[in-house]
């Protein structure tokens, strides 16, 4: 699995002399975002990787967010680090995103990174969408020449997903959607491979979704205490080929994206 394939390039880099670390910044108190910082955490450990944890409480400036990202930056011991998003209202996300280097990026979010994604060059992958197509690969569902809708266009999965699927590498035919998109059941139903990223609990129904196709849920949404998805999926999975579950499907593979970023920036 990628998560070993990731520890034994943190052992080899040990090996060298080389110790990677990775850093979180997380600001405020929102319980979801605590829990994915310290499954981050742990997965680092266990791959043998060094581990800072940095946050910041509710009532964190913007300049106090900045001076951390800068501290980051400059830290040796550092090779890649987060600003767990969502941030707490009065942030702007974009300023810090771009604040932090692109050579240390481990979420793959940066401008200049996602830039280089478009031109097929080298550069840290967006963590959920690379999260994605592994887990398409490890299951050998075959995404070239397939027709591919995506639904949802945020920075972090849709848009940098349908650059990712429809390069050469993979070659399928993507269509992108979103909840403005008109009789978006009859775009979906077009799909062989469906990737749902909108952030609407359980907008997508049998209704939405060819027979025999492949669904894909990244819909993280906490409702009531728990995670609920963008597909209603006990009647989705009646009639799809393959559907992943939320939550336990996606998250787990974006984890490992953002593990794999880091020791590819650190050199391994």
């Amino acid at each position: 699995m990628w998560r070993a394939e990731t520890a034994e390039r943190v052992g080899a880099l040990a090996a060298a002399g080389k110790r990677v670390g990775l850093a979180t910044v997380l600001v405020g108190d929102d319980p979801a975002s605590d829990v994915y910082v310290r499954g981050k955490h742990a997965a680092a450990e266990a791959a043998g990787i060094q581990s800072f944890d940095h946050r910041l409480g509710s009532s964190a400036t913007q300049a106090e967010v900045n001076a951390v990202v800068d501290r980051l930056n400059a830290d040796p011991e550092v090779d890649g680090f987060i600003v767990q998003l969502p941030l707490p209202e009065g942030f702007d996300p974009g300023l810090v995103v771009e604040r932090i280097d692109p050579r240390k990026d481990a979420d793959g979010l940066h401008p200049f990174n996602l830039g280089r994604i478009t031109l097929d060059a080298p550069a840290p992958r967006p963590a959920t969408p690379s999260g994605i197509l592994r887990l398409l690969d490890h299951h050998e569902i075959e995404v070239r020449g397939r027709s591919v809708v995506i639904v949802g266009r945020s920075s972090l999965v849709g848009r940098p997903l349908s650059i990712m699927m429809s390069g050469r590498e993979r070659n399928a035919t993507v269509t992108l959607a979103h909840t403005g998109t008109r009789d978006l059941a009859s775009v979906t139903r077009g799909a062989e491979i469906l990737v749902v990223a909108a952030g609407q609990p359980g907008m997508i129904g049998r209704e939405h979704v060819s027979p025999g196709a492949v669904v894909i849920d990244v819909g993280t949404t906490r409702v009531d205490g728990r995670l609920r998805g963008d597909v209603r999926f006990d009647e989705v999975a009646e009639i799809a080929g393959a559907i992943t579950p939320v939550p336990g499907g996606v998250g787990p593979m974006t984890i490992a994206g953002l593990l794999a970023n880091t020791v590819w920036l650190a050199g391994g």
